[in-house]
């Protein structure tokens, strides 16, 4: 009886530690999925990207100070007061359009991969619907 249950017990421990290696694996691969598109680094950016809890994260040493170090990174450094003469003004009032136009885009492109998602959904839905139905005639994409 004790030989079952221990061999129960190393089974559900081994189990445990290969999930938690797996999310481990999400959680680094969200990180870089998100440094790639130049998003924020987040403890809820990372928690969505790779949906795992924000718990998980906070609890894994590693994990959260990578977190921590990459939003310390991407948060915006306050810009030295400037002269104010016309060229630095120019400068400035550019890069504050560019950054405002690449978070533009990045939200935009997201906003299409969304719609491509859903819409590639869509569309096997109604591929099923019509090989259920039979529908003769129709060129099957496989």
């Amino acid at each position: 009886m004790t030989d079952a249950r221990t061999k129960r017990t190393q089974t559900l421990t081994a189990a445990a530690k290969a999930k938690s290696q797996a999310k481990t694996q999400a959680a680094e691969q969200a990180i870089r999925r998100l440094i790639k598109r130049g998003e924020a680094i987040t403890f809820q950016a990372v928690q969505r990207e790779a949906d795992v809890s924000h718990a998980f994260l906070y609890i894994h040493p590693d994990l959260r100070g990578r977190i921590e170090r990459l939003r310390a990174q991407s948060r915006p450094i306050p810009a030295p007061t400037a002269p104010a003469d016309a060229e630095n003004t120019l400068v400035l009032a550019l890069t504050n359009q560019i950054t405002r136009l690449k978070q533009k885009h990045r939200q935009e492109v997201q906003a299409l991969r969304d719609a491509l998602e859903q819409a590639h959904g869509e569309n096997l839905d109604l591929r099923r619907e019509l090989d259920r139905r039979g529908v003769p005639g129709q060129v099957q994409a496989r």
